[in-house]
């Protein structure tokens, strides 16, 4: 099985749940640091609505300038939009797999897509 992780080595969660992912020998691991790399807004929009969620439940509100910007209740355009332009309002970590995609928060999150 292959995992993506979308991660932020900075962030405990986001490394408690990817050693999860790497102490599975079944799971082939695709580490994508998304500060460096971030994701597309259409990549994003994909992996919210695999998670079951909306752009607006996926925004990191701490330690960013999301509520001062209006964020947390704008359109879903806006705010894909904004992440794309500033990865940091990604809250972390996203998590995809052939089973599906989870917000990692908490990192046990993970076990229900392997």
């Amino acid at each position: 099985m292959k995992a993506t992780i979308w991660h932020n080595p900075k962030c405990g969660t986001s490394r408690k749940t990817l050693a999860i992912l790497e102490n599975l020998s079944k799971v082939e691991v695709e580490v994508i640091e998304y500060l460096k790399d971030p994701p597309s807004a259409e990549k994003l929009a994909q992996l919210y609505r695999d998670a079951g969620i909306t752009p607006n439940q996926g925004l990191r509100l701490r330690g960013t300038d999301a509520e001062e910007r209006g964020l947390p209740d704008a359109p879903a355009d806006a705010v894909l939009a904004a992440m794309a332009a500033d990865p940091i309002l990604i809250e972390r970590p996203l998590v995809e797999t052939d089973k599906g995609v989870r917000l990692c928060r908490p990192q046990d999150n993970v076990l229900e897509i392997l």
